[in-house]
């Protein structure tokens, strides 16, 4: 059966981003056989993740998993949950439409060069996919850095409080040292569920 992972970066991001590169890098090199997708996901949220369910749904019936950082630990959640398969999740964020409704208006994302308006409209898109439950934790590693000045790691830990986790001091939203989890994080989703 092909194994699929599928990444997801976060809001204002890219495929272009470090550790999307470095999760490219490592997957060509130790892993050739397993199929990996980094995609370009839309800038508005709830787009992002029809975006990445489409992806998801065209390898139904494979072994999927994913990766997912910022918002993209949030839309990860809602494959995993969805599609099955295991997710690790970089300081994800939790209950994003909270933090976007603090930054409506024009935006410009520097790596793809698009600007954009975030609306109200797309906020409440964004509070109608919140996540208050996780049905299936022992599928999820969520990876956090007490550092992060974006988000508030305590909120990722308290809505995955029963999930693996791993908490570092210091660090920051890009998550300082990714590289060092990139064998656990492949080992952790490919890894059968007891």
């Amino acid at each position: 059966m092909q194994r699929v992972m599928i990444y997801l970066h976060g809001f204002l991001s890219s495929p272009l981003s470090v550790k999307a590169n470095q999760m490219r890098a490592y997957m060509t090199e130790y892993h050739p056989d397993i199929t990996l997708h980094v995609p370009q996901l839309a800038n508005f949220p709830a787009m992002a993740l029809q975006q990445a369910c489409d992806l998801a749904r065209r390898y139904q019936g494979h072994e999927l998993a994913f990766v997912g950082s910022s918002m993209g630990g949030f839309l990860a959640t809602h494959l995993s949950q969805r599609f099955g398969g295991k997710a690790v999740l970089i300081n994800p964020a939790v209950h994003p439409h909270l933090l976007l409704q603090g930054m409506l208006g024009e935006h410009h994302n520097p790596y793809t060069d698009e600007r954009f308006v975030l609306t109200p409209e797309h906020v409440q898109e964004l509070k109608a996919l919140d996540i208050t439950d996780i049905a299936s934790p022992h599928k999820l590693w969520v990876l956090l850095q007490r550092g992060d000045e974006t988000l508030d790691y305590r909120l990722a830990q308290a809505l995955y409080q029963h999930c693996p986790m791993t908490i570092e001091k210091g660090g920051s939203h890009a998550f300082d040292g990714f590289e060092r989890y990139l064998a656990d994080i492949s080992a952790f989703v490919w890894e059968k569920s007891q």
